[in-house]
């Protein structure tokens, strides 16, 4: 019993050694780059949009919001404050205004510098699928807003009141950083550690033929996946090598992208923020966009994947 122990230890030990390796790099870059771009770049984040707002360019200004929030490193409890220091008299005479805070926030939910380096772990194709997926849903996030509220109050930043964080209010620069990058590091160390751990029991006892017949291409599986996507999505960097895993296994590109867009979007406290922004009513629509808009964009990239095998052959 005692060798069985031993032996199964040794084999998960060296499985947990071999992704750590694997995805360590990526990590650490993504913590370096975020906070260098947290602590040096948030002023310029906020002038961007000033000014992307003050050239009025219609509908067309939802892509560089987008782009804006896809850059940004900073998470829900970050980008609120940023946002409401947007807001004022100029939500209610801006038509352009909350489409463009709408594709802000929703795009800076879903992706950031730290993840898209996360992310390239997993290969250049899913990196670019999972740019492409969150690029979308941020432009569709603000047409919606523009579509229907156009003429009315979707954001209220009223309620909102955040406390000063010493990590990035300290006078000398480095020293910021170097808290910055502390706090980053604590906050995400453990998830990805236990992501890394999970996915080696997951390769270790899980029967690989159930879970691709689970996940696989069918409507179900995406279906499943956006579902799981809810209770399993803790830190994105932890959730790097259990797709890892999963797509090793049999997991659709489509899948993929349906867990991709469901976990941040609809992860505890990312809803507490947007909750007390939006409000009962608006925070449902929300929450029903991401369940219309997540399945859908499982089912195009798993018709686009189809496509392209086919032309393969």
């Amino acid at each position: 019993m005692i060798e069985i122990i031993q032996r199964e230890f040794i084999y998960l030990w060296y499985f947990f050694s071999i992704q750590f390796e694997q995805i360590f790099k990526y990590w650490v870059f993504g913590m370096v780059l975020g906070s260098f771009i947290s602590v040096f770049g948030k002023e310029k984040l906020h002038a961007l949009f000033a000014a992307l707002r003050r050239k009025r360019l219609g509908v067309f200004g939802i892509v560089p919001a987008v782009l804006l929030g896809i850059t940004s490193p900073l998470c829900m409890y970050g980008t609120i404050p940023i946002a409401a220091s947007f807001a004022g008299k100029e939500m209610e005479q801006d038509a352009d205004f909350q489409p463009m805070l709408a594709a802000f926030m929703m795009s800076s939910i879903l992706l950031n510098p730290q993840l898209l380096v996360y992310t390239a772990a997993l290969g250049m194709p899913v990196l670019i699928m999972r740019f492409a997926i969150c690029f979308f849903c941020g432009i569709a996030a603000g047409i919606v807003i523009r579509i229907f509220f156009m003429k009315k109050q979707f954001f209220d930043f009223s309620r909102f009141y955040s406390s000063k964080n010493s990590n990035d209010t300290d006078i000398n620069l480095f020293m910021r950083y170097l808290k910055n990058l502390y706090r980053n590091i604590k906050i995400t160390a453990p998830f990805f550690l236990i992501g890394i751990f999970l996915s080696v029991i997951f390769q270790r006892y899980a029967p690989k033929e159930a879970f691709a017949a689970l996940f696989g291409s069918g409507g179900f599986g995406i279906l499943m996946a956006a579902t799981i996507g809810v209770p399993l999505y803790v830190c994105g960097g932890g959730t790097i090598p259990l797709l890892q895993s999963w797509l090793q296994s049999g997991m659709s590109m489509g899948a993929a992208s349906a867990f991709m867009i469901t976990g941040p979007a609809a992860k505890i406290t990312n809803l507490g923020a947007l909750k007390i922004v939006l409000g009962t009513k608006h925070f449902l629509c929300y929450v029903l966009f991401i369940a219309i808009f997540s399945p859908l964009c499982g089912f195009i990239v798993n018709g686009l994947s189809v496509m392209a095998t086919s032309k393969n052959f």
